[in-house]
């Protein structure tokens, strides 16, 4: 086992493939047709639980322990006997997502240099919780995909497009085009978030803990908002906040 599992790990990393692990996250890749998943690495029990959502052909390793999992992963990973060796999925478009889509009520995240695969796994979640149609980041400043982004989103890495681009700003312009109404959220922000958003399709623009929104990337958007609280707390976490600032959104006016 020790052989083949250096042979598995040595595979990792190459063009960006990573291992995938836990049992939501695995679950939402097999189920995913745009998700290219090369062997898996499997307790008996996983292997069982699993046995109806993997698909034919797929190489299979049998893990006598989850210990031999566990040295496979970085320190601490939560597996659940659960490990996918996968491809990074397909690079989509803006244009390709509003595609067929119809217009209003629509809502689109912004994520402005996040970089924590933390805070981005929980915004992903939120976000395919709350009928979110999609996440833009920006390429050199956001996580990359990997187990731990996976895992923190909870299966959502593969259920919500995550669009990266370049420069945020430009594409924010872009939504404008779209017709979407682009609020960056920020404590100093104009007015509350159920004021500031209308009818129309929303684009919702969040920054960074500590730096928050850059300036360029403020100014291209339409108004500014922010989360009324009643407590004496001054901020929330990024994930926390969009997981409230989804739920606004979504509400009836």
């Amino acid at each position: 086992m020790a052989h083949r599992r250096q042979r598995i790990e040595a595979n990792a990393g190459q063009s960006g493939r990573f291992w995938l692990y836990g049992s939501h996250a695995a679950r939402a890749a097999l189920g995913n047709p745009r998700r290219k998943i090369l062997r898996a690495v499997l307790t008996p029990q996983a292997k069982l639980e699993l046995q109806n959502c993997l698909p034919t052909g797929l190489e299979i390793t049998l893990a006598g322990t989850p210990d031999q999992i566990s040295r496979m992963l970085p320190p601490g990973a939560v597996h659940q006997g659960i490990a996918l060796l996968c491809e990074p999925l397909p690079a989509v478009t803006l244009k390709g997502v509003l595609e067929g889509a119809s217009q209003g009520g629509r809502i689109i995240a912004v994520l402005d240099q996040i970089t924590d695969p933390q805070n981005e796994g929980a915004i992903l979640r939120s976000a395919t919780a709350f009928g979110v149609m999609a996440v833009i980041v920006q390429d050199r400043h956001a996580p990359p995909e990997s187990g731990a982004l996976a895992k923190a989103a909870s299966g959502a890495l593969d259920r919500i497009a995550r669009i990266s681009v370049v420069n945020i700003a430009r594409s924010l312009e872009e939504l404008g085009r779209f017709g979407f109404w682009r609020i960056a959220l920020a404590a100093d922000g104009e007015k509350p978030l159920r004021e500031a958003a209308g009818p129309s399709d929303v684009a919702i623009v969040l920054g960074a803990e500590g730096t928050g929104l850059r300036r360029l990337v403020r100014e291209r958007c339409d108004c500014s908002a922010f989360i009324s609280m009643a407590g004496p707390m001054e901020s929330l976490n990024v994930s926390n906040a969009a997981a409230i600032a989804f739920y606004l959104l979504t509400q009836p006016v």
